[in-house]
């Protein structure tokens, strides 16, 4: 009898993995796949939501004086809960197909060294947003899953997720993180960069859209076989008025140095370390880079000169931690604990 009410109960209650992300929020519903990906942007008015996602996002820069287009995850961490609380709550509400008689549970990714203040603000944001139950799983071992490494292996496996608030690398043995570093320090910093190099070289004022644009069509993090250039309009820091320059790769690369660097300190730090046994298993079996910095021409090229190994970037390196959300939410019974 219990089987069968448990059976019933099912057809009418979902489970949903989150990649909570700064930049890109991600949903997967079990059995279903990845079915939302949107920016992780929030258009307020006042105290009313405007708009959530894509659209919040083509605001950013351009809103009026009585709308504001709000990043609310900072560094991988809630920065506005109520906003988040909003975002979260239009998300499930967008990819709920029916009205279910139950609210779903979820499982929700996040960086590997947010504090316990931090732990408690999503979880809080979530049930604030309809979940029933609310499980956490730490960014890197969710990436492991989602590309597929055999987490569950006596062997070393080391992942580096570099997404837009933090950069999370960890080595995985035995289905456990064996030790992890997260680095406040990723596409967004990336971005930043960008941003202060045009206005201190150029004397040209962007914003982010404009920045991330620059990062993805010349952006590189080691020299190219053709080096790229690429016009960009802002506006003169000195006279106000809009303005149109011409870049190159070669100058993007040297802006975006300093910040690279932090993130190879990053994997040197943890290959560091590493237990000899694990050490020996990632000669062979290498680093494998997920996240949207994964995308960054030449960036497996810049991790294998510092660390001599084998460097992989994952075959939808953007999708990685929510794959791995909902591999778990698939393969792994005990993501949640019986309920009533």
């Amino acid at each position: 009898m219990f089987s069968l009410l448990k059976k019933f109960s099912g057809l009418f209650s979902y489970d949903i993995g989150i990649d909570l992300g700064t930049a890109n929020t991600l949903v997967y519903i079990k059995d279903q796949g990845i079915v939302l990906r949107e920016p992780s942007v929030v258009a307020m008015k006042g105290d009313k939501v405007k708009a959530v996602g894509d659209e919040a996002k083509r605001m950013l820069g351009r809103t009026p004086g009585d709308v504001v287009a709000i990043r609310p995850i900072k560094d991988g961490v809630i920065a506005d809960f109520n906003v988040t609380e909003e975002m979260l709550r239009h998300f499930i509400t967008k990819v709920s197909s029916m009205k279910r008689l139950r609210r779903p549970r979820i499982l929700i990714a996040i960086p590997s060294g947010i504090t316990e203040v931090e732990r408690r603000a999503v979880e809080d944001s979530a049930y604030q947003a309809g979940a029933r139950t609310v499980r956490l799983i730490k960014e890197p071992m969710a990436a492991a899953i989602g590309v597929g490494l055999p987490v569950d292996d006596a062997a070393g496996n080391m992942i580096v997720d570099i997404g837009g608030g933090t950069t999370e690398v960890a080595i995985i043995s035995l289905g456990g993180i064996v030790y992890s570093r997260s680095e406040r320090c990723a596409g967004d910093a990336l971005d930043e960069s960008i941003i202060h190099h045009m206005q201190t070289v150029h004397n040209l004022l962007i914003g982010e859209r404009t920045a991330e644009e620059i990062k993805v069509r010349i952006g590189s993090a080691h020299p190219l076989p053709k080096e790229l250039q690429m016009e960009v309009k802002g506006r003169d820091r000195g006279s106000g008025l809009p303005k149109t320059v011409t870049i190159r790769s070669e100058e993007i690369r040297e802006a975006l140095s300093e910040k690279l660097n932090t993130i190879v300190n990053a994997v040197r730090h943890t290959l560091d370390r590493c237990p000899p046994e694990l050490a020996a298993d990632l000669v062979d079996r290498g680093i494998v880079v997920a996240g949207g910095g994964a995308l960054l021409r030449g960036i497996d090229q810049l991790i294998h000169a510092e660390t001599h190994l084998p460097i992989h970037i994952a075959e939808d390196p953007l999708s990685a931690v929510a794959e791995g959300t909902g591999k778990s939410l698939q393969e792994r019974e005990t993501v949640f604990q019986e309920e009533d």
